[in-house]
């Protein structure tokens, strides 16, 4: 896999008996994962509750501390009070409305740097001490910049929110935030597996179909996650509630209505609520297919473990979906469902690493 760590070009020992250590790398990536997987969580909740447009600069710096004077408070609030979303949405609800909100995306940002502080001194602290084998450096340098990337792309996702009209972020913009989330997270966890589990283990001659079937359930459930993407960025998720069906229809009406074709597949909320559903569906029958053939065709152990929580976690993500829909997006259930696609991402490469081909 293109993401396979590896330590055999390590370089020889550092000196003063410093040397390498890719459990402690491993546990350090580990840590860093579960901070992004509670920034997805944050992130969900932010969106859900309308605080994502409240503080309306990017200060990477000095936004670390919150408002420490009630004249500084009231800059803030009356910046909010410029753009749509207030307008429209919270007009009239004043200083201690604005400050329930900001506080939600303050949490967000401060949450993000604090996974910024993690990783950099992470990873100054195993340099140091010569605990990085030498071939992982690359790679840990780019996740770096990658972060730093997803700060700016946040930034950038956050302004499409203060354009005329707009009460929200666009659901473009927010997909590519969520999807880069998804990439790091991604990396580094693979990454954490390779340096915790670096043999490949022989399962048997069945073992590539049923590493077939996992990465093709694997790769439906991050289409359906993008895919839910644009249903929180369309906000359709509030609409046709009802499950199996929309509106008594198993097609929803009006599915092509827009122009460019396209467009439908981002935009309109009866597209966007479909795919979404179907895309889900087909995850589970491929999950569930998955976890029969390896019943069937490996031996116990954790391979074929893997594989079952694989299709466990999106099981119950699935019935996690349902019930967020049918109550009409509650911030609880809706802010668990997004942070349960990051469990069902993380079984999912723990089962595909599992089932990696076996070395000659």
């Amino acid at each position: 896999m293109p993401f396979d760590a590896s330590s055999k070009t390590a370089t020889p020992p550092a000196e003063h008996g410093r040397r390498e250590n890719p459990r402690a790398v491993a546990l350090w990536l580990l840590a860093v994962a579960g901070l992004i997987w509670i920034m997805v969580a944050l992130g969900g909740a932010t969106r859900l509750t309308g605080s994502g447009l409240s503080i309306m600069e990017w200060a990477p710096v000095a936004g670390m501390l919150p408002p420490l004077s009630q004249a500084e408070w009231q800059r803030l609030y009356d910046l909010y009070r410029t753009i749509p979303q207030y307008e429209l949405v919270n007009a009239g609800f004043g200083l201690e409305g604005f400050k329930q909100i900001f506080w939600l995306e303050w949490a967000h940002r401060f949450w993000g740097r604090l996974i910024g502080f993690a990783y950099l001194g992470g990873f100054l602290l195993l340099w140091w001490r010569g605990a990085i084998p030498r071939a992982l450096m690359p790679r840990l340098l780019l996740l770096f910049v990658l972060g730093g990337i997803q700060g700016a792309i946040g930034w950038f996702m956050v302004a499409s929110g203060f354009e005329a009209d707009r009460t929200a972020v666009s659901p473009y913009r927010l997909v590519l935030h969520l999807g880069m989330a998804f990439l790091l997270f991604g990396v580094i966890f693979w990454t954490a597996l390779g340096l915790l589990r670096p043999a490949r283990e022989a399962l048997g001659p069945r073992q590539g179909s049923v590493r077939r079937q996992a990465l093709a359930a694997f790769l439906l459930s991050v289409a359906t996650m993008l895919a839910g993407g644009f249903v929180a960025g369309t906000r359709a998720g509030f609409t046709w509630n009802t499950f199996p069906l929309m509106d008594g229809r198993l097609v929803p009406a009006g599915y092509l209505d827009l122009s460019p074709l396209w467009t439908n597949l981002t935009l309109n909320l009866a597209t966007v609520q479909f795919n979404h559903r179907i895309l889900a569906t087909l995850t589970l029958l491929a999950a569930f297919g998955a976890a029969l053939a390896a019943w069937r065709r490996l031996p116990v152990g954790a391979a074929r473990r893997a594989v079952l929580g694989f299709a466990g976690a999106i099981g119950a993500q699935y019935v996690l979906g349902i019930a967020t829909l049918v109550h009409v997006v509650p911030v609880s259930l809706g802010t668990l469902h997004q942070a349960v696609a990051v469990v069902v991402l993380a079984t999912g490469l723990l089962a595909l690493h599992t089932l990696r081909h076996p070395e000659h």
